[in-house]
């Protein structure tokens, strides 16, 4: 492992804390009294306090100093004096520890007592301290200018989402986002306890990947010697308990979709569904409107939000606009009635991208996804989905070719699903089969399972039910303006990091100059180089293996490349 100058500096500085006798990983608890926080809201002048954090920057004037503490929520102003640490003849505590040998980011304990700057910054001055953790790489902390602007923060966006323990630390309002998805969850679980609905668990390893259209993840189990898959919905068994007995059931499920990585999409997501008995889809939107206006305080304190450039309003009532007449209004295309050539055809004139393997549904999919959907702005439930896109949606009261179904939509994103759920188990297992021949015709999110089992809970009878689905993860997003997913998942999915080549200084110096030109001819490079033969020949081979450069033979002779 290759240290910088800095992480060696550190090394050094655990090593000699530890000659000292002192433990820079002590494993007894440090008993603190107050947080950042509470020590200026309850601020007395001469209070005692303790208090622990992560050391944040510091100013040393001799023999003393001012420094930041940094816990869970937030900074105080701390001061350092070495007469009041050190009151005997033995300064090593400061003059040694303090001054030398603590670093930016370590964890310490404090005790002090409480007092006002004279600039008028509440702080406390330090009496004792104990080193509770020894930080072993530098933060990446911004710089400020002369103006106090800052520059060189940690504002990488792979990098933060890979390290987000950094981002943590250094970025404050990145856990402020947190703190709101954390609420977000709390006041739906308020929301639905409140109405006597039940929080459950369902099984995330699943014999049959049902609930929704995706590509499911598959794993093995050995002992059974049979194929399991992640969830990529939790709808059938959360029905399977409305059929056991229970009036309201919901669960906060992680989902998972073996399918694309976007601003939007994340393989692994969180989702919220919540099953009523009866009830059915108009009660539900109501309820909806309710939830999220509810939610949106809660979260914000207020109804209103922005989103990119765009004002939302989560106050209900919420506007309702037919699937059929939105496709009118953008298209000018009505699919009442049409057959499958015809979808298929007006999806060409209107330049889509459509093929032999998608049916009627899909079709429609495709057309109101790519000429509608974005065109929503202010929360608008899109109602009454045709039959074909809605395997397990009741068949609408009013018109046979339709179903009692309905999304949100919020500044052209679906963030809530919901339906007048589906109980006639001989309908449901003809639906289960319509899914299994566009399966067999090609399309691939298609449903290639019958779940006999959950066809024989309806047997048993379910009452009237309507059922809702929300995108965790996409009303985060809405409410704290985060157009990338990446923002309100601690730890998102990123592709493999790449391991970092080590290179030797004759490798750099023919890195360095393939940089400026790539190709070159091998003699020029060389010659540019001014390497030994020993060295230069070296160098090559070890970018060669190394998969940083090429030789490659041409009718003009040999030229490297960078990679």
């Amino acid at each position: 492992m290759q240290l910088s100058e800095q992480e060696r500096v550190r090394r050094d500085k655990l090593t000699t804390l530890k000659g000292m006798g002192i433990n820079p990983y002590p494993a007894d608890q440090f008993h603190y009294t107050h947080s950042s926080t509470q020590v200026k809201e309850n601020f007395e002048e001469g209070k005692k306090v303790v208090v622990a954090g992560r050391l944040m920057s510091r100013r040393i004037q001799g023999k003393a100093s001012f420094a930041e503490l940094q816990d869970g929520e937030g900074r105080v102003q701390v001061y350092f004096n070495r007469d009041e640490i050190c009151t005997g003849e033995d300064k090593t505590l400061y003059n040694e520890v303090y001054k030398k040998l603590l670093d930016i980011g370590d964890f310490i304990g404090i005790e002090g007592e409480l007092f006002t700057t004279m600039v008028g910054e509440k702080t406390i001055k330090v009496l004792d301290f104990k080193l509770l953790s020894k930080s072993l790489k530098p933060l990446p902390l911004p710089k400020k200018d002369r103006e106090g602007h800052e520059y060189d923060g940690f504002q990488d966006a792979e990098q933060r989402y890979r390290q987000r323990y950094v981002d943590l630390v250094v970025n404050p309002g990145v856990k402020d986002i947190f703190k709101k998805r954390s609420a977000l969850f709390t006041a739906m679980r308020n929301f639905f306890n409140e109405k006597g609905y039940m929080e459950v668990e369902t099984p995330i390893l699943q014999s049959i990947p049902g609930g929704a259209a995706a590509r499911p993840f598959i794993t093995h189990h050995n002992a059974l010697d049979i194929p399991l898959y992640l969830r990529i919905a939790n709808e059938l068994y959360l029905k399977r308990l409305i059929v056991g007995g229970f009036d309201g059931v919901y669960e906060f499920s992680k989902n998972f979709r073996n399918e694309g990585m976007d601003r939007t999409h994340n393989p692994e997501f969180t989702a919220m569904e919540i099953y009523v008995s009866y009830k059915d889809y108009n009660w539900m939107m109501e309820f909806t409107e309710n939830l999220l206006e509810y939610c949106a305080l809660q979260v914000n304190g207020t109804t209103k939000t922005m989103f990119k450039e765009h004002h939302v309003d989560f106050k209900a009532p919420y506007k309702r606009v037919t699937m059929t007449a939105a496709i009118i209004q953008f298209t000018g295309f009505d699919i009442t009635g049409k057959s499958e050539e015809e979808l298929r055809t007006a999806a060409l004139e209107m330049n889509l991208e459509v093929n032999e393997t998608m049916g009627k549904g899909k079709l429609i999919d495709e057309i109101f996804g790519e000429k509608c959907e974005g065109k929503f702005i202010e929360p608008t439930f899109i109602i009454d989905y045709p039959k074909e896109m809605s395997p397990l949606c009741k068949e609408h009261r009013d018109n046979p070719d339709l179903t009692e179904r309905f999304e949100l939509m919020v500044c052209g994103k679906e963030i809530a699903n919901a339906y007048s759920e589906l109980n006639d188990p001989i309908e449901q297992r003809e639906r289960f089969e319509d899914q299994m021949k566009l399966s067999q015709k090609g399309d691939d999110e298609a449903t290639e399972f019958i779940d006999y089992d959950f066809l024989r809970a309806l047997e048993y009878g379910m009452p009237p039910t309507s059922g809702l689905g929300i995108g965790m993860d996409r009303l985060i997003m809405f409410l704290t303006n985060n157009p990338s997913i990446q923002e309100v998942l601690f730890f998102p999915q990123m592709r493999p990091e790449k391991k970092k080549v080590e290179l030797t200084e004759e490798e750099k110096v023919v890195i360095d100059l393939l940089k400026v030109t790539s190709p070159q001819a091998l003699e020029e490079i060389k010659s540019k180089s001014e390497l030994s033969n020993k060295k230069w020949d070296k160098a090559i081979k070890g970018l060669r293996t190394k998969d940083q450069a090429t030789v490659d033979k041409t009718n003009e002779g040999l030229f490297v490349n960078l990679v």
